[in-house]
């Protein structure tokens, strides 16, 4: 098993770690100055158009996109994306967005350039790959554990020529941003059809009469700079066609969705370990305790140790979990789709946590990134599947070999 980049990739690779090194750290200072004067945590820097303007003269673009499509005529493979991913990781708030890489877009655009109609595509699939507009993906409900998405409530009813939707959903995330135009939404069209035929997915821009944004919800005291919205959706009419493929195909686009998605997050994730172990390094190199240096006590070695060795083992888990989805399909990579999810998040909640102790008082604090690095990787554990869920799979699986 190849788990190396192509040289298409590896081109790419060097390209990408060029860009964050001239570009993309230098302006992580212009970053926070930016949002600090805007006075709103909503805000949409200048600094990131100017990165978006410098990745696509680089090449560096939509390069998510797994399918041939004829805005994708020569698409990168999982794996190859999936080292890209890693290296983006290292600057989350920054690189994915300045790439067009970001989620939640990142699983819109592949929704849309699957299922969506050549009228869905044209008003929403192509402002969204050139970098115009965002977007939100509303599936998880206050009422309800979303953990198990046949449990959607929010109801999508057909009348005449209009859908019309009545529910509530929560922890969308990008709705808080001036930027995002459009919704991608997963409620019940028919409750006495089969389980996992009940639900359906349609379109919603975000100014139409009847939904409301009521209210943007922190993490750990934090607020996302795209948001993480409540909102609420009392007789919310949009077109027929607005509907994605078919009633009842809502369950199947969601489970398409979210296997790219995941190796995503993963690599992702695996970033920030390294750059969370970067900074340890650094640090305990740096501080004086006892009249030695940190990085001379054993305890301070072994967390550098299990830091660099976790990181290993998990990136080789997600690697290989996407040679699969490029050899066998999804249905082939399962087992390890939903194992690097439980392992990527939690390695690098356990990377962070050490680095946060190496650092002391300034650990927990804005003065450096860990204490926000740890916010978002948490969430993580919940994003596309809890823990618990991918467990859940993972042994059905395994113990479906031995019956």
């Amino acid at each position: 098993m190849n788990l190396e980049p192509s040289d298409r990739g590896k081109e790419l690779q060097e390209r990408l770690l060029q860009f964050m090194d001239d570009s993309v750290y230098p302006a992580e200072t212009t970053y926070r100055d930016q949002m600090a004067a805007a006075g709103d945590p909503h805000a949409h820097p200048q600094v990131i158009e100017d990165l978006k303007a410098e990745a696509r003269t680089q090449g560096l673009w939509n390069l998510f996109l797994p399918h041939r499509t004829e805005w994708t005529p020569d698409p990168l493979t999982n794996l190859d994306y999936a080292h890209l991913a890693e290296i983006s990781g290292r600057a989350m708030h920054l690189a994915p967005e300045a790439m067009n890489c970001s989620a939640p877009d990142t699983g819109n655009m592949e929704v849309l350039a699957l299922f969506g109609t050549p009228a869905q595509q044209e008003q929403w699939l192509v402002p969204l790959l050139e970098g115009r507009i965002r977007s939100a993906f509303a599936m998880t409900e206050p009422d309800v554990a979303s953990s198990d998405a046949t449990n959607i409530q929010l109801r999508i009813e057909r009348d005449g020529d209009d859908y019309v939707l009545n529910g509530s959903k929560w922890w969308i995330s990008g709705a808080a941003s001036d930027r995002c135009r459009i919704l991608i939404v997963m409620g019940k069209t028919d409750p006495d059809a089969p389980r996992h035929l009940q639900q359906s997915m349609i379109l919603v821009p975000v100014d139409t009469p009847g939904l409301t944004k009521v209210r943007d919800l922190p993490v750990f005291g934090y607020q996302d700079r795209e948001g993480h919205c409540e909102l609420r959706f009392d007789d919310v009419r949009v077109p027929a066609t607005n509907l994605l493929s078919e009633e009842g195909s809502g369950f199947a686009i969601a489970q398409a969705r979210l296997g790219p998605g995941r190796i995503h997050h993963c690599m992702r994730c695996i970033g920030v370990a390294e750059r969370a172990l970067e900074l340890m390094c650094r640090r305990v190199t740096d501080r004086v305790a006892f009249g030695r240096p940190l990085a001379d006590q054993g305890v301070i070695r072994e967390w550098i140790a299990d830091s660099r060795i976790e990181i290993e083992q998990a990136r080789l888990l997600t690697l290989k979990a996407a040679h699969l989805m490029d050899t066998v399909g999804h249905r082939g990579a399962t087992i390890e789709i939903s194992a690097i999810k439980i392992v990527a998040p939690n390695m690098a909640l356990r990377v962070v946590d050490r680095a946060i102790q190496a650092h002391g008082g300034g650990g927990v604090s804005d003065d450096f990134p860990l204490a926000a690095m740890y916010a978002g990787l948490r969430t993580l554990r919940f994003a596309d599947g809890p823990d618990e869920v991918h467990r859940r799979q993972v042994a059905r699986q395994e113990l479906a070999r031995h019956r």
